[in-house]
């Protein structure tokens, strides 16, 4: 009898419990999945049960040409929002972090640690203060996001800047610093300027580490509902989570559009993420540990 090898015990444990663990976390999903393509009715009686007359393209259509919700203005919304965001995160917390790292003070020091402390502060503390904080500004120019779509935009694009920078500048500080200086040091030698120096060799170096950032943040702007429901609630934009939200009444929930609405938002991040996710591990284990 062939003799089983000890070594490979631990590892086809561990095999086994990633499978558990990833059947355990795809249930959520395939319970939204099923649900998503049966009548009201089934998903109330038996929500476990598999559909018997899929009606899933139907629910699709029935959400994105819903007359009260504006689904499809909705998702334009978000992919806006999300982009904007996500982009002005990367180029500004890379810009900051990398100051940061190459300015050897005290004020550096302190700015990077302010940073790093603000990570801690959860958003139910400032959402108050924030909230006030933007109408009283608005009313001092003279402009309102419940009338201007461009003005709302530019509010919660503004909040998402705010809130996500202090972990992405963690993350970025973290991979420039195991970034050679010689590099920089060449490149002014051969006539480039400080911004063109970052742009042209320290940015393209940040791949790794700005992929990370990207899925982070994507993730959870795409995701969030209580700053855009505090900040776009009543105006003329809206959010995916918002939209959501309107699939359920005061006494009838449509829980199969709610169920196919929530499919809907769920597979454009899961497909960047699929897309991404090789270099976020990488991203992450280089920007904390170096």
């Amino acid at each position: 009898m062939k003799k089983i090898d000890r070594a490979s015990l631990p590892r086809a444990a561990r095999e086994l419990l990633a499978i558990v663990l990833f059947l355990l976390y795809m249930i959520p999903f395939f319970i939204v999945l099923i649900n998503a393509a049966k009548p009201r009715l089934q998903i109330i009686t038996d929500p476990l049960a598999l559909p018997t007359d899929p009606e899933l393209w139907q629910n699709i259509i029935r959400v994105w040409e819903h007359p009260r919700v504006a689904y499809a203005s909705s998702f334009f919304s978000s992919v806006i929002i999300t982009v904007v965001s996500v982009c002005l995160l990367v180029l500004i917390s890379s810009m900051a972090a990398w100051v940061l790292v190459r300015t050897k003070t005290k004020l550096s020091s302190l700015v990077f640690m302010a940073f790093v402390a603000a990570m801690v502060i959860p958003f139910q503390v400032v959402m108050f203060p924030l909230v006030s904080w933007f109408f009283s500004i608005e009313s001092t120019l003279g402009v309102s996001a419940a009338r201007s779509a461009g003005v709302a935009y530019a509010r919660v694009i503004f909040a998402y800047l705010g809130f996500g920078s202090s972990l992405s500048i963690f993350l970025f500080h973290g991979f420039i610093k195991g970034i050679p200086l010689e590099l920089e040091e060449a490149a002014l030698i051969d006539g480039c300027t400080k911004p063109q120096t970052f742009f042209r060799v320290v940015f393209p170096l940040l791949k790794p580490i700005a992929v990370t950032v990207i899925i982070l943040n994507g993730i959870w702007i795409w995701n969030d509902f209580l700053l855009p429901h505090m900040l776009l609630v009543g105006g003329p934009v809206q959010t995916l989570p918002l939209a959501v939200r309107a699939f359920v009444g005061a006494f009838v929930r449509q829980w199969e559009l709610i169920l196919t609405s929530t499919l809907m938002a769920m597979v454009p991040i899961i497909a960047v993420f699929l897309f991404l996710q090789k270099h976020i591990i990488k991203g992450m284990v280089e920007g904390s540990i170096k």
